[in-house]
């Protein structure tokens, strides 16, 4: 007698939502699915902590096949949604950075979970000369941007380019603007430090 096919889930995310959904599910009898864009999880909340020096891409970033790797119903697949077929019940797909992908992932059950965007409230041309911190490339790439402008500033031998270099404009004040505002303080000081010594030693 033939074995009733198990339920198929498809969760599409592994931010902190998807990451919940297929852990609550990894001991179900059920196949899960997760599909990401990228093979690891993001610890979000700690990107302030890449981009202003605190801490390395890897120590906020983790292997979304080691987190489930003990899980046999669980399978991570890389690779980007591009559209949903509800009549059929599948996920369209393409890869991602060259890796192979199905065209689509069939599904009983689809947990949708992408995540957010920013919103630049009407002013669209601030996407241009602005950084957002979402993802890890945001934090790295804020990281050379901020070390950037403090090498400048060291390197300048007038006052006023010098605090424009150190000058940052920090939009939001939630939790994560707030502790970028604070940490950006914080290496304002360290670098007027090293400055200082440096003329002092230089006198």
């Amino acid at each position: 007698m033939d074995e009733t096919p198990r339920h198929r889930v498809v969760v599409i995310g592994g931010g902190f939502g998807g990451l919940q959904a297929v852990l609550k599910l990894r001991r179900a009898p059920v196949d899960v699915t997760l599909v990401d864009r990228r093979n690891f999880h993001l610890f979000q909340p700690l990107t302030y902590q890449v981009a202003t020096g605190a801490l390395s891409p890897g120590e906020i970033s983790y292997p979304l096949r080691a987190i489930f790797k003990r899980y046999r119903n669980v399978r991570v697949l890389m690779a980007e949604v591009t559209s949903f077929d509800l009549d059929a019940r599948e996920v369209r797909l393409r890869s991602v950075a060259g890796v192979p992908a199905p065209v689509s992932v069939p599904y009983d059950s689809l947990i949708v979970a992408g995540g957010s965007h920013y919103s630049y409230f009407g002013n669209d041309e601030w996407q241009n000369v602005t950084c957002g911190l979402k993802t890890l490339a945001d934090a790295v790439d804020l990281r050379n941007r901020i070390f950037g402008a403090f090498e400048e500033a060291e390197r300048s031998t007038d006052a006023k380019s010098r605090e424009e270099w150190l000058t940052f404009t920090v939009v939001g004040g939630g939790p994560t603007g707030v502790e970028v505002a604070g940490a950006l303080d914080r290496l304002r000081r360290r670098l007027e430090v090293a400055v200082g010594e440096h003329a002092g030693c230089g006198g």
